[in-house]
């Protein structure tokens, strides 16, 4: 019930708790964020840490434009699909083709339902809203239980936690800007972002732990 509570608050605009969220958990000792480095293993660490920062980016573009009715709101989502493609392209020299186009499968039905959570709290469609939220973090437990699958050095549980708290974030985002209380909208961004730096630096690490002699020099 409480990965519910949040979109709850959204749609009622009651007084929403910016507090750690619940699913802030300790890492395992099978994901960390911290490796040696080497001239490959920077690089790729870089990449993937633009692609989720561009995730997160254009995920509030989207929110701001949305929920304003601006006319870029478009633009904004076609953007962001694309940021989807280019984080499963990421992984293709890994995993292959087919994992690549799944996982951006996946994360393209993450920014669908991210874009329909918005749209049903704009109307006040709380059923409906909280039928999407279900299927929200259902869709972030299958990432997870996709991205574990392909590297042992991505424990379930913790890629799980580090996803349902992106998306808390991104409700905090929300809730904050339908309140008009931009300070706390800017804070959930700022903190969202850093979280989905580390996210990025857990999944290059776990790759080159996976591929160490790809990763010599």
């Amino acid at each position: 019930m409480k990965r519910f509570l949040a979109i709850s608050m959204l749609i009622l605009c009651v007084t929403a708790s910016y507090s750690t969220p619940v699913y802030a958990q300790p890492m395992s000792s099978t994901m960390s964020t911290k490796m040696v480095l080497s001239k490959s293993s920077v690089e790729l660490k870089m990449k993937m840490r633009k692609l989720w920062e561009d995730h997160v980016t254009y995920t509030r573009n989207y929110i701001i434009s949305s929920m304003a009715e601006l006319g870029d709101t478009t633009a904004v989502v076609d953007r962001l699909f694309k940021n989807q493609d280019e984080i499963g392209a990421a992984i293709k020299p890994f995993y292959g083709e087919a994992a690549g186009k799944k996982l951006a499968t996946m994360l393209r039905e993450h920014i669908t339902l991210t874009s329909e959570i918005v749209k049903e709290a704009k109307m006040g469609n709380n059923v409906a809203a909280s039928e999407v939220n279900k299927k929200w973090y259902a869709n972030a437990d299958d990432i997870a239980i996709y991205l574990s699958a392909a590297n042992p050095n991505w424990n379930k549980v913790d890629v799980m936690n580090m996803l349902f708290q992106h998306l808390d974030f991104t409700t905090q985002e929300v809730v904050a800007r339908q309140k008009k209380d931009w300070a706390a909208n800017i804070d959930a961004y700022d903190r969202g972002h850093l979280h989905m730096l580390m996210f990025a630096d857990v999944l290059t690490v776990g790759i080159v732990k996976q591929f160490p002699k790809r990763f010599a020099k």
